[in-house]
């Protein structure tokens, strides 16, 4: 269903092998990414209850897929955490891509592992980490599988978490005040179970509120494509908001608050508009008139998914000069 991570872990995959590098994904057995493909589990784990135990085969995928790359890849680009931990007894480059926001344990556990090259998703991310070797690279996409649609429909979109911090009961208050219906796409994780029973669901009514569930790429492309607007009343410091650019892909615009990355994904009265409150978003719904056009071309020439790849194979590429030069350095230094 929906995965941002996922999406981009695939997008980088898939991009690489156009340029003519042998890549693997390590992943489930359920995986269709078109390259090489390896794994452990047939099947995928989700959702996670975030206790110890749930955690277990990704600890334990995470270290055969390492040790399995170690014998024959010339780096190794981590997207979760517990492959940091292996970095230290592995001879080969790391890059890692942050996806998660600043959490000061976090940050605590990165600074142990300083040879790594950290990749984050947006500025905002990365001027509050302080590891040695960080560059930003912004997420891209691949505009060709978004369906452009320049006629909306008369309804706001809302697709993510259904969880506080992504606003979806602020999304809800929007539609109300500017008397255009809503529909809401997204995941009700176990632990925002009570969230979504006493702040969505009374005011879910199959009309004006609607809740349409889980969005694959087929549902995303029909709910944003129509949409005369995708709603972002974000809570918190988003790390990057894929959906962002997904949105800009199918010419709709974006109503978000700012928080986070947004200032550098949306281009005011470009590609949408940055709202100070509920009030601003619900009149930039009812009044909003910015040409589909230029929204999906703002997103093509941003945000491709051919520019996000070359920026990975520089870093793969610093990344292994630089463990090469660190390994003629170690060599010298114990003849010397």
């Amino acid at each position: 269903m929906y995965g941002g991570t996922e999406l981009f872990v695939a997008q980088v995959a898939e991009g690489l092998k156009q340029r003519n590098i042998d890549v693997v994904v390590y992943t489930n057995g359920e995986s269709e990414v078109a390259v090489e493909r390896r794994w452990l589990y047939k099947k995928a784990q989700w959702p996670l209850s975030g206790e110890i135990y749930d955690n277990l085969k990704d600890i334990n995928h995470t270290s055969w897929s390492i040790a399995d790359a170690a014998r024959d890849c010339d780096v190794i680009h981590l997207n979760n955490l517990p492959g940091l931990a292996h970095s230290r007894t592995v001879p080969l480059p790391f890059v890692y891509t942050m996806h998660h926001p600043h959490l000061a344990e976090l940050s605590e556990f990165y600074q142990y592992f300083p040879d790594v090259e950290y990749v984050t998703i947006s500025d905002f991310q990365r001027t509050r980490e302080r590891m040695p070797r960080m560059r930003t690279i912004h997420h891209g996409l691949d505009p060709s599988v978004y369906d452009f649609r320049p006629d909306k429909q008369q309804y706001l979109s809302f697709l993510g978490r259904i969880a506080p911090m992504k606003g979806t009961h602020l999304a809800i208050e929007v539609a109300q005040r500017s008397g255009i219906p809503l529909k809401i796409a997204g995941e009700v994780q176990p632990m925002y179970r009570d969230y979504f029973e006493s702040q969505i669901k009374p005011h879910l009514d199959g009309k004006f509120i609607e809740y349409v569930g889980e969005a694959d790429l087929k549902a995303k492309n029909e709910l944003l494509g129509g949409s005369r607007a995708m709603l972002f009343p974000i809570q918190w410091d988003e790390p990057f908001g894929l959906v962002l650019i997904e949105a800009m892909a199918c010419g709709t615009p974006v109503l978000a608050f700012t928080g986070g990355a947004v200032p550098e994904i949306v281009r005011d009265g470009v590609s949408g508009y940055i709202c100070r409150d509920i009030g601003e978003m619900a009149e930039r719904a009812a009044s909003l008139a910015l040409p589909a056009e230029r929204v999906r071309q703002y997103v093509e020439s941003h945000f491709s998914v051919q520019g996000m790849v070359g920026q990975y194979i520089d870093v793969y590429r610093d990344a292994i000069s630089r463990h090469a030069g660190a390994k003629r350095g170690s060599t010298n230094r114990a003849i010397a």
